[in-house]
């Protein structure tokens, strides 16, 4: 669970971050959770986009995808979203403490 503090450092970094992958029309599938699995393990925070004719929200594909691969939401702001997970073989983003 991450604290408010973690949560503002992530949104910084984040907010220099390009979206890495687009949720369309097809949602959330299998092949786009081992996609976005890969890329949480290599860069740790990853920002989507949710394309105007997927039929879910930005909130609501954060909050599946967040479950199913084990990660902390950090934040959705419009059509875009923010995911984090520490890396297990090659941390990068050092977290404040508390």
């Amino acid at each position: 669970m991450l604290t408010g503090k973690q949560r503002s450092y992530l949104k910084g970094i984040a907010n220099t971050t390009k979206p890495i992958t687009q949720i369309g029309k097809n949602g959330i599938t299998e092949s786009l959770l081992e996609q976005l699995d890969e890329a949480l393990e290599a860069r740790e925070l990853i920002k989507v986009n949710i394309l105007e004719t997927s039929l879910v929200t930005a909130q609501s594909a954060a909050e599946e995808i967040t479950k199913a691969l084990d990660a902390e939401f950090v934040q959705a702001i419009g059509n875009k979203f923010v995911l984090y997970r520490k890396s297990q073989n090659n941390p990068k983003i050092e977290l404040p403490k508390s």
